[in-house]
Formats: structure tokens, sequence, C-alpha cells
């Protein structure tokens, strides 16, 4: 168990909207056939996503998925790399190079990746994770072959555009981006420090997708060049095509713009590793940007995918959505510390993470928060919940995944 809490002295509205799950969920969701059925009993309802997969000679990993509702298409191109290939003193590469893909290619001017997309009437966009780096356009039908024209140009041929004047450029544009985000921002190192204390040194979940300021200062050239030569290639990357297209003509497309990019060496996936504390550990960290006092419960749990994790989704729905649940129960309605209380499982690749975070009212102590959770907990042990409060809470869940697919 760790315990982060934040004071500070000027006012914010916490946002728990998680870049991680919005940036991987919806692709991972594509690359599998998955089959939903309602919990009720007599209204079962089955989702299916066709789709057909197949590998390129070089490697690379294709995904087609029709869908001819509508005469768009979107293109997804999705690398194996996050912050989580990346080694203490070279931080926030992973990041960087998704910044510097944005630039230009041998074919493709400076800007003009935005000039050709925003042109066709298309939509695009990329990001990075712990565990990816993703980037996607969608685009009228007829524009699909243009959007493989523009990745394949900047998968195979980026390097020898880099130039100390662009690289300089994105460096400033990173730091930046960092300063607004995490520097000045109201709880904006409250996953900094929890990374730091609840994974060993050298873990890579340890650091943060952005890297740290002094890293990206330090970074070269050389040092992006070898990020792509070993990351950036066919044999460590998956496409995703979804929308309306004719499945032939496609394929040829895609071994016309991809084919003759020769793969890489072996990109070998990092082991799951989760890991584990010997004692509860409570840090405090003081936020000069925040006005209203914030506690964070953290516990190390199991990797994505895991039977135990897909459990702690429902636990945390259990124990922390909806009026009914006991956390809203003690912690806002009967102690009125808060207005709101925030459980949620947050898996990744290598390891998860269970989080409980509440923003207290102003002038509450942070210890009686802590108690109040805990007196949350024991009223959880001891009342139980019922079958019908499992059955709304799996049915909530797949809500909730319905309205992501749609």
């Amino acid at each position: 168990l760790l315990i982060l809490i934040n004071i500070g002295i000027f006012k914010f509205l916490l946002n728990l909207n998680s870049n991680y799950i919005k940036k991987n969920i919806l692709i991972l969701f594509l690359l599998a056939i998955v089959t939903f059925t309602g919990c009720g009993k007599k209204n079962k309802v089955s989702l299916s996503v066709p789709y057909e997969t197949y590998k390129l000679s070089n490697g690379l990993t294709v995904v087609l998925n029709q869908d001819k509702s509508d005469p768009i298409t979107s293109f997804v191109i999705l690398y194996h790399v996050g912050s989580n290939r990346e080694v203490p003193g070279k931080t926030g590469f992973a990041h960087l190079f998704e910044h510097m893909m944005f630039q230009r290619s041998e074919n493709v001017g400076e800007d003009q990746f935005f000039k050709i997309i925003d042109g066709a009437g298309g939509d695009f966009n990329g990001g990075t994770s712990s565990d990816m780096t993703m980037y996607y356009e969608v685009v009228p039908k007829n524009a699909l072959e243009t959007c493989m024209w523009l990745e394949s140009d900047r998968l195979g041929y980026l390097l020898n555009t880099i130039t100390p004047v662009s690289f300089a450029n994105q460096q400033n544009v990173v730091q930046n981006e960092k300063r607004q985000g995490v520097d000045n921002m109201p709880y904006g190192y409250t996953s900094y420090v929890i990374a730091k204390n609840l994974y060993p040194a050298g873990h890579p979940y340890s650091w943060q997708v952005i890297g740290d300021m002094q890293d990206l200062k330090n970074a070269t050239i050389q040092d992006v060049k070898d990020f792509h030569n070993k990351f950036y290639v066919p044999n460590n990357a998956t496409i995703v095509v979804s929308g309306d297209f004719v499945s032939d003509s496609v394929k040829k497309m895609i071994e016309k713009y991809f084919g003759e990019i020769p793969s890489g060496n072996k990109v070998t996936d990092l082991k799951p590793s989760p890991v584990t504390l010997k004692e509860t550990k409570k840090i405090y960290h003081e936020d000069i940007f925040a006005k209203a006092p914030q506690f964070t419960m953290v516990f190390p749990t199991p990797q994505q995918y895991t039977k135990d994790a897909h459990a702690l989704d429902v636990l945390a729905q259990l124990l922390g959505t909806g009026k009914k649940s006991p956390m809203y129960k003690v912690l806002v309605k009967d102690k009125k510390l808060t207005s709101n209380v925030s459980v949620y499982n947050m898996t990744r690749e290598l390891a998860g993470e269970f989080r409980i975070n509440v923003t207290a009212n102003p002038s509450t102590s942070l210890k009686d928060v802590e108690k109040a959770i805990f007196e949350a907990f024991n009223k959880f042990e001891t009342e139980g919940f019922t079958e019908k409060d499992l059955e709304r809470t799996k049915a909530k869940l797949e809500t909730q995944f319905y309205q992501m697919m749609s």
C-alpha cells in the first residue's frame, strides 16, 4: 500500500481521465474478437467484431476490420514501444520521437502531413503511453491510400530529414508541454511521486512518459536515430484498417507502401513485472498550485488481462461508483469530507495499480480521510454486496465497452 498526500494553496478541480486508457483501449479491442453477453437472464446481447489479420514478409502485422456503415476509414499504426523501453538518464525519448514523426519525412515536406490530411477532410493524431506509441487518421474512404503513403514514408524514410533545427524545436515543444502539464499544473506531480515510490529504481514504470527535463535537454540527434532504428521497424508494428474499404484493394496498397521497408532486429517483448511493497509507505508532497488537499491510496496489482485484473475492475466499481457504494456513503454522505471519491484499477502491460483518490474539502484533515477509507473497506467487508449489485456493475462495464466501440 502506498499513500500520497498532496497539500496546496490554489484552487483546482481534479481531472481523473486516464490518457493511457484512452490511447490504448480502442486498438486493443480491435485486435481480438470480443463477445459480451448481457447480465440479464432474459435479454442476452452479444457483440462480435469481425476482423482479418495477417503478416507481411517483413514482420508487419495487419488487422482489417470492415465497417461499411459510413463512407470513412480509419488507419492506425501502432508501434510496440513506449516509455517502458527507455533507460534511466534517457527518458522521454518515445514521446519526443512521436513529435519528430509529425514534422517531415523524405518525400513529405515540413508540416505537409497536417496540410494533406486536413485538405482531405480528415482527422489525425498520435499518442505515447508507457507501453506503446500510436498514430491514426480518420478520412473519407478515397483518402485511405494517401494515409498509407504518409505513414509508410515516415516509417521507412524519416531519419535523413532530422536536422539540428527541427530537433531543437521539438525538444523545446516537449519541454514546454511538461511545464504546462506537470510542473505548473495542480496535482501535476502526483503520478511522478507515486511512480518513484511504488516501483524500484530502474523499473520501466518508475519514470513518466513525458520524461525528465534534464534528459530531454541532453538528448541528441543520434539518440533519436538509435531509438528509431531499434523500435520503429515493421516487425515491431501493427496496422489496423477499420471502416469502408475493399479488402483485396487494401491488401495490395499495404504491400505496395509497406512491403518494401526492411525488417529490423528482433524486438523482444518485456516480461510482466508487478511489484510488491514490504510495508505501507506514506509520502507527503507539497503542491503550491493546489488549494484543496488530496489523498491517494495505491495498491500494486497484477498486469492487464489477468483474471485478477478483471476482478479488480469490478471491485473498483463496487467500492466507489454510485451513491450505494461504501466510499460514497462514508466519505461523501456521512462524513462530508469530499464531494467525490474516485476508485479505479489501472492495468498496464507490465504491472497494475489500484488507486483510491480523494480531493478533500478545504481545511479537511487527511487523517480523517484515511480513517474514513478504512471504514468504507470495513463496511464493504461486513455488508458485502448483492447479486443485483454485481449484475448492475457488469452491465455498466458492458455499456462503457459498447460506447467505446461506437
